[in-house]
């Protein structure tokens, strides 16, 4: 990225102006790239363990597959889903707080003894699935975030606050230069000048 600038003394402190504010807030920056990698870890790894943990629950009840066929669909539904937004590192992210489910009433004399046994499983299966998701879209967000960050502090570091530096270095330079090619010519009127009053 070529930085556009002109060889005065303007100019010279738009740029300085604009690296002092990149330098001061690449620390910030890495801070806020690490703080949100760690939260991706946390979560990707919460992702695996409900994983898991979803996994054995199911087989842990594989046993009475043929116990599920007499419960009745629709027995068990999740109403709500209710959630909150927690700011991570300045990412809004999804937090479970509740599930709620609607069970529809059936007859006591008339259904299975172990339904509610199986209402109690389902809910359990359905909140480790829930959580599992939940923390999934999380750890998307703060991926994405993270990437972000990343590309900017690698912006930062890498291309502008080089390339800010060389064009100051160059309208330095320059500037130097100028004053020189000043201070000569100046030394060559004044020689000139010696001379004709000389002559």
């Amino acid at each position: 990225m070529a930085i556009k600038f002109q060889y005065n003394k303007t100019s010279m402190q738009s740029l300085n102006k604009q690296l002092k504010i990149r330098v001061r807030a690449l620390p910030t920056i890495k801070n806020k790239e690490s703080a949100l990698r760690m939260e991706v870890k946390k979560a990707k790894d919460k992702v695996h363990a409900l994983n898991d943990e979803l996994k054995a629950e199911i087989l842990k009840y594989d046993g009475m597959r043929s116990l599920w066929n007499e419960f009745e669909p629709g027995l068990l539904s999740v109403d709500e889903v209710v959630l909150e937004v927690k700011k991570i590192a300045g990412v809004k992210t999804p937090v479970l707080m509740e599930i709620k489910f609607g069970v529809k009433e059936f007859s006591l004399f008339e259904a299975p003894v172990w339904y509610y046994d199986g209402i109690t499983i389902l809910k359990n299966i359905v909140d480790i699935a829930i959580s599992k998701e939940i923390f999934q879209v999380k750890m998307e967000l703060l991926e994405k975030a993270r990437r972000k960050t990343t590309q900017k502090v690698n912006l930062y570091e890498k291309v502008q606050i080089p390339g800010f530096q060389e064009a100051l270095l160059k309208i330095k330079r320059f500037m130097e230069d100028e004053e020189n090619l000043s201070k000569s010519s100046q030394k060559i009127v004044k020689t000139r000048q010696m001379m004709e009053e000389a002559s």
